[in-house]
């Protein structure tokens, strides 16, 4: 009659451990777009691990962890006066799948991100447009 008791005991731990999981990779994910407003070069640094790449699929560009830091420069111009809405769509097994807003002051673009993560680091993410406008957001 134990085995009653025990199950729910595992499957409250392995639901707390999903729940500590799944706000770890939200944490990141909301660490990241901040940094990205903010053209926090630290922050992103931070987060990227150093083999990180960064797949910007429209562009058919892929950039090291050094060439994103770098590219903050020109992103720091683009931003100015915008805002980055963005919501978690799906989150499994370190991938995390946001929908994210870029809502600047001359145009706003609807964008799917995907980041992989490990130990609350980003190690590969990749961008490809959704939509030209924000209206489905």
């Amino acid at each position: 009659m134990l085995i009653g008791p025990m199950r729910t005991g595992l499957l409250a731990a392995a639901l707390l451990f999903w729940s500590v999981a799944a706000n770890a990779d939200e944490a990141v994910i909301e660490r990241w777009y901040t940094a990205l407003l903010n053209t926090d070069r630290a922050a992103l640094s931070e987060l990227l691990t150093d083999e990180a790449r960064i797949s910007l699929t429209d562009l058919g560009v892929v950039q090291t962890k050094q060439e994103f830091i770098a590219s903050m420069d020109e992103w720091e111009s683009a931003v100015a006066g915008g805002q980055i809405r963005h919501r978690i769509a799906k989150s499994e097994g370190g991938v995390v799948t946001v929908i994210a807003c870029y809502d600047f002051p001359a145009n706003d673009m609807l964008m799917q991100e995907t980041f992989a993560l490990t130990d609350n680091r980003i190690t590969a993410t990749s961008q490809a447009a959704m939509a030209e406008t924000c209206d489905a957001y």
